[in-house]
């Protein structure tokens, strides 16, 4: 092979130089160079617009301005948001279910206080009970362990029973001991 095409192909081939010059018009072509440029400049873009903002005033009177943040502890805790999400959003039922269980059988004589008709207590404890059955025989790895148990219907709604006579006692007397003492008057044609 003569000198002639060997140069002709090493002139064909293209150099370091070349290549990194071909990447550069490649990224100003498909505006990547602009994106990355946008991107790295970013944090002082960010920082630029809060300055024009704290001169034009925004940043004033703001609700909460010169007061200590509410709930601001010496401690640190990682979860703090989320603790505040449940309270502000009042998100229940996030427990696994037997420590749910447990907290719904400390709640249900206080649930059935609140049903007037004996029916629906008994269909609240069956359910109950068939909430802690269903748990019992469903796996459950991970979690504490349950020991709740099933409650039993009629002497659950026996004890119902007589809390809600007691509570009916309390505001029969409640009422009589608020209502006037009756005075006794004679008629108008036997007074004097």
């Amino acid at each position: 092979m003569s000198e002639e095409p060997r140069r002709r192909a090493d002139a064909a081939r293209p150099t370091d130089e070349s290549q990194a010059a071909d990447e550069v018009e490649r990224r100003k072509r498909s505006g990547e160079s602009i994106a990355a440029a946008r991107i790295a400049n970013q944090a002082t873009w960010v920082d630029q617009q809060v300055r024009v903002a704290m001169a034009k005033g925004e940043f004033d009177d703001l609700p909460g301005s010169g007061r200590p943040i509410k709930d601001l502890g010496s401690e640190h805790d990682p979860d703090w948001w989320v603790k505040r999400l449940v309270e502000r959003e009042q998100i229940t039922g996030v427990l696994p279910p037997s420590l749910q269980l447990r907290k719904d059988d400390a709640e249900l004589d206080a649930h059935l206080d609140t049903l007037a008709v004996e029916r629906e207590a008994r269909r609240e404890v069956e359910d109950f009970n068939a909430r802690v059955i269903r748990a019992r025989y469903t796996p459950a790895d991970g979690t504490p362990p349950l020991i709740t148990m099933p409650r039993d219907v009629e002497a659950t709604l026996a004890a119902w029973r007589e809390r809600r006579t007691a509570r009916a006692a309390a505001a029969r007397a409640q009422v009589q001991a608020q209502a006037p003492a009756p005075t006794t008057r004679r008629p108008w044609w036997r007074r004097r």
